[in-house]
């Protein structure tokens, strides 16, 4: 599924499920101080929180980038360093992915959560691409990893950085990439994604009052 802007997530589409990344060494540091960030993709004024028990993603690469988009409340707009992950192929075991909406005449939240992947059969996706802001995991094992690389030699099957509008990102932005990232009890919140396709196996979604641990992902 593709979008001209890669937004953040909007009620009509939340079906896309977002997909974890793998956390880059230094790549949001790096690539400020080269000036050499992707351009900004505009974003909804929300992040997202994904869970997930297992990731494997094939052909990554991951560079720096700045997502822009307005506050909650309409007035002011704001910048968001991210790192931008991308694969050609990745398979999630036990996927959560959820997201909090304040409804202000109520003077309540609601939360929004997807599943799947949890009965024995894993979500597969193709050519993400997520921007993430912030990542932790019990343990990351990486397979051919290239640390350094510019963000625009991406080769093989791995998916090039793009700017918002389809072209590809600075070739002198620093980026890293690996044939294999696998990580385990994975917990992210991000601002936007984009992919080609997504299999959900087992989806089920809800919808609840309020917000934490107990209504959200974790």
């Amino acid at each position: 599924m593709e979008s001209q802007v890669r937004g953040g997530t909007r009620w009509k589409r939340f079906a896309v499920v977002m997909v974890p990344s793998v956390a880059a060494t230094a790549v949001i540091g790096v690539a400020l101080a080269q000036g050499a960030l992707a351009a900004s993709f505009s974003v909804s004024g929300q992040e997202f929180k994904v869970r997930a028990g297992k990731l494997v993603g094939y052909d990554m690469n991951q560079y720096g980038a700045i997502d822009t988009g307005k506050s909650l409340d309409g007035k002011t707009d704001e910048a968001h360093p991210v790192s931008v992950s991308a694969f050609g192929t990745a398979e999630i075991t036990d996927m959560c992915q959820s997201v909090v909406t304040p409804v202000p005449f109520l003077n309540k939240s609601v939360t929004l959560k997807l599943t799947a992947g949890d009965k024995g059969e894993a979500v597969k996706a193709e050519n993400i691409y997520i921007d993430v802001a912030n990542l932790d995991a019990k343990q990351a094992v990486f397979s051919d990893i290239n640390i350094g690389v510019p963000a625009g030699s991406a080769s093989g099957n791995t998916p090039k950085p793009k700017t918002e509008n389809g072209e590809r990102s600075s070739p002198f932005g620093f980026a890293q990439q690996a044939r294999v990232a696998e990580l385990t009890d994975v917990k992210q919140t991000a601002w936007a994604t984009t992919a080609g396709s997504f299999k959900l196996s087992g989806l089920h979604m809800e919808l609840n009052w309020g917000s934490g641990a107990k209504v959200e992902c974790y």
